[in-house]
């Protein structure tokens, strides 16, 4: 757990440079919500080149990602901030959930022990954040152990948090269900897919910077 000292002064430093032009901006949330599918449409935007690869299985991405440098720009402003995807969060891993799903022992368990650490690093990325965007599939029961352990080590360390209900273009989709279950965001519905709704979700990462 983070004392109080620690959440203060990580507070304290975040006040004492909220000007500075170059943050450092970290996609969070459960498996298979869409984040590094936003990742690349991001990229795509405003680099010209994707981030990295999707798939329907879970924990596709194990390691931390980076992509530096990226400037948004609207309205005679502009937003300088460094990506971050991480890997899924997850409560529990199990390797014969990816046995399902046709995979080999050998590879099941090596996804796994990947997918594990990835989660650690995830967490241990948050300290260096200075806006986490979190990434929600809104065709999903909101009230999960996996986000409300998102959302708690969020608070825990004061970081201002975006919420993001994707996957819109889907008849499921429910954004309601996600501002009921933690109105204390702003939350954006967005299809990472198609681009539905990105402008909006670039006007709000202005606004929680400025």
């Amino acid at each position: 757990m983070i004392s109080f000292m620690q959440r203060f002064l990580n507070k304290l430093l975040r006040d004492l440079f909220s000007k500075k032009k170059n943050y450092k901006i970290g996609l969070y949330g459960p498996p298979n919500g869409g984040k590094t599918t936003l990742a690349n449409k991001i990229c795509e935007d405003w680099l010209g080149e994707s981030m990295g690869s999707v798939s329907s299985t879970a924990h596709e991405t194990r390691e931390i990602q980076i992509k530096e440098q990226i400037s948004i720009k609207s309205k005679g402003r502009e937003l300088m901030f460094n990506l971050v995807d991480t890997p899924g969060i997850a409560t529990k891993i199990d390797y014969e959930d990816f046995i399902k799903t046709g995979m080999k022992e050998k590879d099941a368990k090596k996804r796994a022990k990947e997918a594990t650490k990835g989660v650690i690093d995830a967490i241990k990325w948050l300290d260096n954040m200075d806006l986490v965007i979190v990434v929600l599939d809104s065709t999903m029961d909101p009230f999960s152990q996996v986000n409300i352990t998102i959302v708690g080590n969020l608070q825990a360390r004061d970081i201002p948090v975006l919420l993001v209900a994707n996957k819109i273009d889907l008849k499921k989709s429910n954004i309601g269900r996600i501002e009921a279950a933690f109105p204390q965001y702003q939350v954006v519905g967005i299809s990472a897919k198609y681009g539905k709704n990105t402008d909006e979700l670039y006007e709000a990462l202005f606004k929680l910077t400025s």
